[in-house]
């Protein structure tokens, strides 16, 4: 089935056009030699490594199952597992929807707070497997929410090929800075600076830099319905 998705033009960008331009963190954040990482001042490596055999054991798989079912080696899975190894932002993708979770399930610290104030330093930073696309967590990771905010930001040249998500998710997303090509099923689309767009992204897609430098964004995943 082809995918819903609406592109609009010209919006009035309020705060984000008003947002002074800021350095790409993208180079700064790089893993160490080529290895892929998911952090923020404190490395997630053991949220991810702890809800991760957590929900596999509520759901009673073992290590094979759950690489048989997101794609992920055993190996890998193993050492996710085991805080040896921060994977990246397609590879957590993968595990979430084997585990038919949201993307934060598994990047969550659970509390019981009625209201929270995130702190930039305090905010969740994961980067692809290259560290050009750098994805920061604008809401609160205490549990599993049906909608996510993040920004987005892609190194000059970057290209992100972005797993299928689980059925019914939807990214609406507006570009704050540069220029975005969103590819679906194929279908090009070009963002400039106050453009936006919506669509269906339980499908694989693909987001492209075409600006000369540091294009910057930011999304709203939904969720088809509340999970775990």
């Amino acid at each position: 089935m082809a995918p819903l998705f609406t592109v609009l033009r010209d919006c009035v960008f309020g705060s984000f056009h008003s947002m002074p331009a800021r350095k790409s963190r993208a180079a700064s954040e790089k893993p160490a030699g080529g290895k892929s990482r998911a952090q923020t001042g404190e490395n997630l490596t053991g949220v991810v490594a702890d809800n991760v055999k957590r929900l596999r054991s509520d759901l009673d798989l073992s290590l094979d199952k759950l690489a048989n079912l997101s794609g992920v080696s055993k190996a890998m899975l193993s050492q996710i597992e085991q805080s040896r190894s921060a994977p990246s932002i397609n590879v957590l993708w993968k595990i979430a929807r084997a585990l038919d979770v949201p993307f934060a399930a598994l990047i969550s610290k659970r509390t019981d707070a009625q209201l929270q104030v995130v702190r930039r330093n305090e905010m969740k930073i994961l980067s692809s497997q290259k560290g050009g696309f750098v994805s920061r967590a604008l809401f609160p990771l205490d549990i599993p929410r049906r909608v996510e905010f993040y920004e987005l930001e892609m190194s000059q040249g970057c290209v992100e090929k972005a797993v299928a998500h689980p059925p019914g998710t939807a990214e609406n997303i507006v570009v704050a800075e540069g220029q975005i090509e969103i590819e679906i099923n194929g279908q090009k689309n070009l963002l400039e600076q106050g453009d936006s767009i919506y669509f269906v992204a339980d499908q694989p897609h693909v987001y492209r830099n075409l600006a000369k430098g540091t294009s910057r964004a930011y999304l709203v995943m939904t969720y088809a319905e509340k999970r775990v």
